[in-house]
């Protein structure tokens, strides 16, 4: 019997304009009422996706930032902080380079520099940084980073950024985290492994969790759990992860599959 249900957010749960699928309430409310626990799982910032489910602040689970800060009720449950000077050299590295955008994540906000924040992607940059802060320097920064994130805005993060990072990764995580962006957190620390840090917590069996993505930043979500679904617009390597597939973001295929498990008497 499924105990939680776990879900990406850009590209799975949301459409492709970035909207709540219709029936988000009701669906929710049946999950509810058999006691079945929803999580919102994201390279988002926390704030990001409270603010994205206002109602249900206190009723999810959020797990943010690829899995480095889990927070329910407010409270924070998990977090995996990256080594300060480290986290430096990476971001820094960058900063001269035109047409990409870095992004020091913190606990409490994210940060951009002042000469680097572009204006003309301020709605793409708001959509996982609601908290966000410029600054001069990054060195400046009060806060624990738990990701750095990197943006370009043609679309084609695989073959400009990802290889500017492809020797850190014996020693980091880094991901490609959609066409847009690349993702570096500590080496082990993604979804996957804040997922098996709720079960853990939670009591919660490998086989009494679902959940859904379409990128690679949901690789290990999925091999943590035995109901995995790919989106049916997922990246290719996903649908070879993924133990099953399901229906397009834009055919709201997570509630629609949710609706089909809940029929089947699995939640």
């Amino acid at each position: 019997m499924i105990k939680l249900i776990l879900s990406d957010m850009d590209g799975t749960l949301l459409d492709e304009a970035g909207n709540m699928p219709a029936g988000f309430d009701d669906v929710m409310a049946q999950l509810h009422e058999r006691g079945v626990m929803f999580a919102p799982a994201s390279g988002r910032q926390y704030q990001s996706l409270v603010e994205s489910f206002p109602e249900y602040a206190d009723k999810f689970l959020f797990i943010s930032d690829n899995g480095t800060m889990v927070r329910q009720h407010g409270q924070e449950i998990f977090s995996d902080v990256i080594e300060r000077q480290n986290a430096l050299r990476l971001i820094n590295s960058v900063n001269d380079m035109d047409g990409i955008y870095n992004v020091f994540c913190g606990k409490k906000k994210a940060y951009m520099l002042k000469g680097k924040h572009p204006e003309k992607y301020f709605d793409e940059l708001q959509k996982y940084f609601r908290e966000l802060e410029l600054v001069d320097d990054f060195a400046a920064v009060d806060d624990d980073p738990i990701k750095v994130s990197f943006f370009t805005a043609a679309g084609d993060a695989d073959t400009k950024i990802f290889p500017l990072f492809a020797q850190e990764q014996a020693e980091m995580q880094v991901v490609l985290a959609s066409a847009y962006w690349v993702d570096i957190t500590n080496k082990g620390a993604n979804k996957g492994m804040a997922v098996r840090k709720v079960q853990d917590r939670l009591g919660i069996r490998f086989e009494e969790c679902a959940a859904f993505g379409d990128y690679m930043n949901d690789k290990e979500m999925l091999e943590s759990v035995y109901y995995s679904y790919a989106m049916d617009n997922a990246y290719p390597d996903i649908k070879e992860i993924a133990r099953f597939t399901t229906k397009s973001n834009a055919e709201n295929g997570v509630l629609w599959q949710i609706e089909q498990l809940i029929a089947q008497g699995l939640c």
